[in-house]
């Protein structure tokens, strides 16, 4: 898995987001910012984005996401 892989599939979710990755090999970091977060708790932000890669975690592909999800306003 590439970094261009985890934008593609965030965005196949929240196509107006803007998206960050930094990380290499297994382990990455997301910064993922869109209003679709705006009545959503963290916790729901965060785990919208781990289900997409809930196989690629369990088989390993995938060993450390990060994931920072944030409404625009909460970037201002």
């Amino acid at each position: 898995m590439n970094e261009q892989d985890l934008i593609n599939r965030i965005q196949g979710l929240y196509p107006d987001a803007e998206i960050s990755v930094a990380g290499e090999n297994c382990n990455f970091e997301v910064n993922v910012t869109t209003p679709a977060f705006d009545n959503m708790k963290s916790l729901q932000r965060q785990r919208s984005i781990l289900t997409l890669f809930k196989e690629e975690i369990a088989s390993g592909e995938l060993h450390a996401l990060t994931v920072r999800a944030k409404t625009p306003d909460e970037i201002q």
